[in-house]
């Protein structure tokens, strides 16, 4: 490791000899100056690491001085003052320097200032990736016997936990290692749903929280006259995003609850939204609502009744009483229009708005050139949808609710995942088109990669007609035709895709806030 230089400027700066000393012993290179001018010219001739900037100096004072440096430079400045008074504290940190000590100080208080401000990001490297391999052990082991869908979910958090913590240093081997261990959990999730996805959808002490019992679960029960309540309901929010969101939202919420359910299947907006709103399985859907309900093959839009199920849902709960409102945001001049008349949804005792953006973004990724430059994997595209969120009008629409002191309720209707995997699938021309599930007659498939629902009425899911059959692709597999093998299987590979069997798919965020 390069040697630290460091430039001390303080007009007393002979008083500061035995500090200076005790750098020198610790391998640090020490410059010295006893005025402003004289430092500045230093530091246009000389690169330095770090300076330690006295405030009180005859000539340009300290403050002055500090400007000066950060008009042409980037360097970390440590302000050093006798002074306590609350304005130099304020003017200082004001303009952005990285550390503030009172006189008289000591020699480990300005090591301690050194290793803050120089060896802070080696520190957390090391520390984050030590933590991490520790938890790797432990992570692998917990796969070896999982034996229920919270312990998959603390799987899973785990996972996102240290992805997102990685993101933030210069880990690319440890980013490469973690993906590895989470396609192994997919493997082993992907197993796990296909052997007991079937009793979930049975009323039992084991049941998950599904899509068609959520806003029964985790909504109704926290609804009253008292206050108007916001359930936002963003498509294709996965639990990673979430946890990018989180400390953003923070500044204006607490959160009272932050769990998750699980998505039915297919992982689909059709199937999983529809579920939500209407407190039904697809099955049920279809046959309360038969004039409503279209299946994959069917021309038509597929999730324009929502408002329908949910007054439905919430009439056959007894909560008919509630005055509920609908608004579905697909571009960003609605959303802000509904941002200008929020004063009118505060009449309301239940505002429900799907917002649509990253579902949107996610399809771009598809068939735009830039949005898969800009969204190339997970980080970017963590990344893209934050940079998104601190722009919309969403956010806008949070710093409302917060400011009337309502409730807020954030979720999701599934996740997505980045597919990368081929795999061949023969069907006929009403075939769905879905890559990651398939819905049709005498589908042809590799068996390995899908789970199969022969008879989809048992898994509460419409059948077409009496032949018809569902498969779920598992990991990150796509599903793809023989016609135009190689050119579908490029188009769409490193594309995200949902409908499917893994954790980022089906473990969907809910949380529960109320204002600060």
């Amino acid at each position: 490791m390069e040697k630290v230089k460091i430039l001390w400027v303080d007009d007393e700066i002979e008083l500061l000899k035995p500090h200076i000393l005790f750098l020198e012993r610790k391998g640090y290179i020490l410059a010295t100056a006893n005025n402003g001018e004289d430092a500045l010219d230093m530091i246009d001739n000389e690169v330095y690491d770090i300076i330690f900037l006295d405030e009180n100096m005859p000539g340009i004072s300290g403050l002055e001085t500090l400007s000066l440096i950060y008009e042409n430079h980037n360097i970390p400045v440590v302000m050093i003052t006798k002074s306590e008074e609350e304005y130099i504290m304020e003017e200082a940190l004001g303009s952005k320097i990285s550390d503030y000590l009172i006189k008289p100080v000591n020699p480990y208080q300005i090591l301690l200032s050194l290793k803050k401000n120089l060896d802070t990001k080696r520190l957390v490297n090391e520390k984050v990736t030590s933590n991490y391999q520790k938890e790797f052990r432990e992570i692998s082991m917990a796969l070896l016997d999982v034996r229920s869908l919270k312990e998959w979910v603390e799987i899973y958090q785990k996972l996102i936990h240290w992805e997102v913590e990685l993101d933030k240093i210069d880990a690319s081997g440890m980013l490469e290692i973690l993906e590895m261990q989470k396609n192994e959990a997919n493997s082993q999730f992907f197993k796990y749903v296909k052997a007991h996805y079937k009793s979930w959808l049975k009323d039992g002490d084991e049941t998950p929280i599904l899509s068609h019992t959520l806003m029964k679960e985790k909504v109704f029960p926290n609804l009253s006259h008292d206050k108007p309540s916001f359930f936002l309901l963003i498509d294709n929010l996965r639990y990673d995003q979430w946890k990018i969101f989180q400390p953003i939202i923070e500044e204006w919420f607490t959160i009272d609850e932050e769990s998750t359910f699980c998505s039915i299947l297919p992982t689909a907006t059709q199937y999983s939204r529809n579920s939500i709103f209407s407190g039904l399985t697809p099955l049920d859907i279809s046959k309360r609502f038969p004039h409503l309900w279209k299946n994959d093959h069917e021309e038509g839009g597929k999730n324009l009744h929502e408002k329908e199920f949910l007054e439905d849902q919430m009439q056959r709960l007894g909560l008919g009483e509630n005055k509920m409102v609908y608004h579905k945001v697909v571009k960003q001049q609605y959303g802000e229009k509904l941002v200008q008349q929020f004063n009118n949804l505060l009449q309301n005792d239940l505002n429900v708005i799907v917002y649509n953006f990253v579902d949107m973004l996610s399809h771009s990724k598809t068939d735009m050139d830039m949005i898969r430059e800009l969204a190339g994997n997970d980080k970017s595209y963590r990344a893209l949808t934050k940079t998104w969120f601190e722009n919309s009008s969403l956010l806008e629409m949070l710093k409302k609710i917060a400011d009337s002191g309502s409730r807020l309720f954030i979720t999701t209707d599934h996740g997505t995942i980045n597919v990368s995997v081929p795999s061949k699938v023969v069907g006929d021309r009403e075939t769905s088109s879905n890559l990651r599930y398939k819905s049709g007659k005498r589908l042809q498939y590799q068996v390995k990669d899908v789970m199969v629902m022969e008879n989809p009425e048992e898994f509460f899911l419409p059948a077409a007609n009496l032949t018809s059959s569902f498969i779920f692709a598992k990991e990150n597999l796509y599903l793809t035709y023989p016609n135009n093998y190689n050119h579908f299987v490029k188009y769409f590979r490193d594309t995200y895709q949902h409908g499917g069997i893994s954790m980022e798919e089906m473990i969907c965020p809910f949380v529960r806030l109320s204002p600060k």
